[in-house]
């Protein structure tokens, strides 16, 4: 048979005492009298009562939690950027000390604020209504991973735009002309502006960039297979492909070496992550880091800092991603 649960009530009829002097006790009011203290911790002790660590917490007007709100989307759990911002934020509330409440959206249903100190927002897809509502309910709130200045709320983002720029600009460094993109979901912040700093840094340059040469991807495996299939089928292939994420690079190497073609000598290919996975392909990928791990740290400092009052304005940072050089890039080959 379930025991029954002590409560509050239990303990205050024990010692003979109001609800409010056991609420007192235990959230260490110094305006209980001793005799009533120690009447409250005997029933506490015989009772076995364990508070509500929570609700210590909201009655003394302080949280000692945090929110980490994350678009949902298939494969999170197995996605390198995920794990990466989950670590990075996990490993700040450690060292500080915090809970953190894990929430995976849609972006069709409303944020709960009222249990946390702050939401962390790991990027805006769909769900910039929930960020609008978090920050008019007068929550702290950031976002990560996402550049938003037409709302008055912190952010720590990539400037993926730059990102691009450096992946153009090191095909271009190595003699190639005709250079092909896998693009990641243009929906999203990240996808349309590596996008946008490739383009714009190919054509400030005077590379062509043509229609057969741009594949819209979502970041998956399969959409950069369909791509790199596609360019190898062309009359006049690429000879150089950067791809949204290291993920998609990987597949469209794949998609390479199954035609028996060469990397570097045939085809160069650039990603974008850092991931791990990149140094244990059949050729170490050249890709552009960005700093996750660094990123969804920081962010916990910088909502903890606000919460306590210490922010006085807000934070808007943009960290540069860097360009990490491998096996899968070199000169085109002579014709």
């Amino acid at each position: 048979m379930r025991r029954k649960q002590v409560s509050i009530t239990d303990v205050a009829n024990r010692a003979k005492v109001s609800i409010t002097t056991v609420s007192r006790v235990l959230n260490k009011f110094p305006t209980v009298s001793p005799g009533n203290q120690t009447k409250v911790e005997e029933a506490i002790a015989h009772l076995k009562f364990k508070p509500n660590v929570s609700a210590q917490r909201l009655a003394r007007g302080v949280t000692n939690a945090i929110g980490l709100v994350m678009p949902g989307y298939p494969g999170i759990f197995h996605s390198f950027y995920a794990i990466e911002i989950i670590r990075g934020i996990g490993h700040a509330c450690e060292s500080l000390k915090l809970d953190l409440l894990f929430h995976i959206t849609d972006g069709n249903n409303s944020i709960n604020t009222n249990a946390v100190g702050g939401v962390i927002f790991a990027d805006i897809i769909e769900n910039l209504k929930q960020v609008q509502a978090a920050v008019e309910s007068g929550a702290q709130c950031i976002v990560i991973n996402n550049k938003i200045d037409d709302l008055d709320v912190d952010y720590i983002a990539v400037d993926n735009v730059l990102g691009g720029k450096i992946a153009a600009d090191y095909f271009i460094s190595l003699g190639h002309q005709k250079i092909a993109v896998i693009t990641g979901n243009l929906n999203t912040q990240g996808g349309l502006q590596r996008f946008e700093g490739f383009k714009d840094f190919l054509q400030s340059k005077s590379i062509p960039l043509p229609e057969e040469y741009i594949f819209q991807g979502d970041y998956s495996r399969r959409s950069a297979r369909l791509g790199m299939e596609k360019f190898l089928t062309l009359k006049d292939p690429p000879t150089a492909i950067f791809a949204a994420s290291d993920e998609m690079a990987l597949e469209a190497i794949a998609a390479i070496l199954e035609r028996g073609f060469k990397i570097p000598q045939h085809f160069s290919v650039i990603g974008f992550d850092d991931n791990p996975a990149c140094l244990y392909g059949p050729v170490a990928l050249t890709t552009i880091r960005q700093p996750l791990f660094r990123m969804a740290e920081d962010s916990v400092k910088v909502l903890h800092s606000a919460i306590a009052g210490k922010e006085k304005g807000k934070t808007k940072i943009l960290l540069p991603p860097e360009l990490v050089v491998r096996e899968s890039c070199a000169a085109p080959a002579k014709a």
